[in-house]
């Protein structure tokens, strides 16, 4: 009768992702919103505060792929846990720079790359952990799980920023996101495997239902030790044909259409409603909070509707018309939003428009783990290596932009690229999967 019963073990574990997601944004938006508290320490203008957040998106940016393949040849357990502690390490180092030293910008901005650098692992680790652990039917809703958990960081980070802030001083909000980081990752090393053929708690059960979806591995039989040979040879993307892919040059423009939008909310809302609307330190954190939470909301939404779409109507309805039609709304709410007079009503729909934008964040992480098989770690993380390329240039551009004609003129530029980035997505063939270079024989 035991063989007939499910474990849930595979959600337990996206569950935990959704845990790890949330405290790495823990980690990088606390700058935002204890930047005004560090600008006036270090005496730095808007443009320096946000090239921190340039040097952490560059760091992130630039080790994406690096950290997708590694955790294609190294599995998500080891790489995600090293990556936690990489995360503690210099999320603690920027709180220890002292006042004093001389080249401040340079020190945290250096500190700040590195911590991106270590972070770039998150979310190519988690896709390669989707690759392999869950069902393709599920993966919308796998993914969108995983990045509720920024919404989720993202959100309580202002709350629990401002109190330690507050009662304690920012450098030690930092030393707790550090602490909250490590404990979350040790927990992940503990409890998770590389593939479920190697996780003793995973029934027959679920392992039948997992390898009958699974588009990596088809031909494993249970086992670690054969399901780790596999996981070595099979499957695997030469670069030059990823390279040479327009579904991945097309989904990697979509993402930094993306990334370009997710930072400005990220990085300069807060002072938006601060400085811009006038709200109090309060309301500025209440409605940042309400950003975030409705991007924790709508992220596993629109995976849910994106599996549900997939299902009745295919990938190119599920995955790329969804993403369609969630890049076209955020425009829309942001157009509306930054041109509307109560500041109140302004912040309600520029949060919907960050709502919006996370309807279509799963389609981009399945489609990366439904067509690049083994080395879905490296596409996705080539992939999401344009999103924060596109992060790093709102961080600098977005206050340039406003300086020089205003913020009513930065919100209606990310409105465009996400015009741009809806466009994109319609070049997107979901069917498509890169060929492998190594082809397992048939088993015997």
């Amino acid at each position: 009768m035991a063989d007939h019963v499910e474990s849930r073990v595979r959600w337990f574990l996206v569950s935990w992702l959704f845990i790890l997601s949330a405290v790495a944004y823990l980690d990088r938006i606390n700058l935002s919103i204890a930047g005004s508290f560090i600008a006036s320490e270090f005496r730095l203008n808007n443009v320096q505060l946000g090239s921190l957040t340039s040097a952490f998106l560059m760091g992130y940016a630039l080790f994406q792929t690096v950290g997708g393949w590694l955790a294609d040849r190294l599995g998500s357990r080891r790489v995600l846990a090293v990556g936690v502690l990489w995360w503690g390490i210099f999320t603690s180092l920027t709180a220890a720079v002292p006042s004093t030293i001389v080249s401040a910008v340079l020190v945290l901005a250096t500190a700040r790359f590195l911590l991106g650098a270590g972070e770039a692992v998150l979310f190519p680790a988690s896709n390669q952990f989707v690759s392999r652990w869950i069902p393709s039917q599920e993966r919308g809703k796998a993914n969108g799980l995983i990045f509720a958990g920024v919404g989720v960081g993202a959100g309580c980070t202002p709350f629990l920023i401002t109190y330690i802030m507050v009662h304690y001083g920012w450098r030690w909000s930092f030393w707790m996101s550090a602490i909250i980081g490590l404990a979350a990752g040790a927990v992940w090393y503990v409890i998770a495997r590389n593939t479920p053929e190697e996780h003793d708690r995973v029934s027959p059960a679920e392992l039948r239902h997992i390898q009958a979806g699974r588009t990596v591995g088809r031909s494993a039989s249970s086992g670690a030790a054969k399901e780790s040979s596999i996981a070595a040879t099979e499957d695997r993307i030469l670069w030059s044909t990823i390279l040479s892919s327009k579904n991945v040059w097309a989904v990697t423009l979509a993402y930094f259409c993306f990334g370009y939008v997710a930072w400005i909310f990220f990085t300069w809302f807060f002072i938006y409603l601060a400085k811009v609307r006038g709200l109090n330190l309060k309301a500025s954190a209440s409605y940042t909070t309400l950003l975030f939470l409705s991007m924790a909301a709508c992220s596993p939404l629109g995976g849910a509707i994106s599996d549900k779409l997939t299902k009745l109507h295919g990938k190119r309805v599920g995955r790329c018309g969804i993403a369609v039609f969630a890049l076209l709304l955020t425009a829309v709410f942001l157009t509306l939003g930054s041109q509307v007079q109560s500041a109140g009503l302004a912040s309600v729909v520029l949060a919907g428009g960050a709502g919006a934008l996370y309807l279509a964040q799963s389609s981009f992480w399945s489609l990366t783990a439904d067509i690049a098989s083994g080395s879905s770690g490296s596409v996705s993380g080539f992939m999401n290596m344009g999103n924060q390329f596109g992060g790093a240039l709102t961080a600098s551009l977005t206050p340039a932009i406003a300086t020089r004609f205003g913020w009513t003129t930065s919100f209606l530029v990310a409105a465009g690229l996400s015009v741009l980035g809806a466009a994109a997505w319609l070049l997107v063939d979901p069917e498509r999967a890169l060929a492998p270079a190594i082809k397992s024989s048939p088993s015997l």
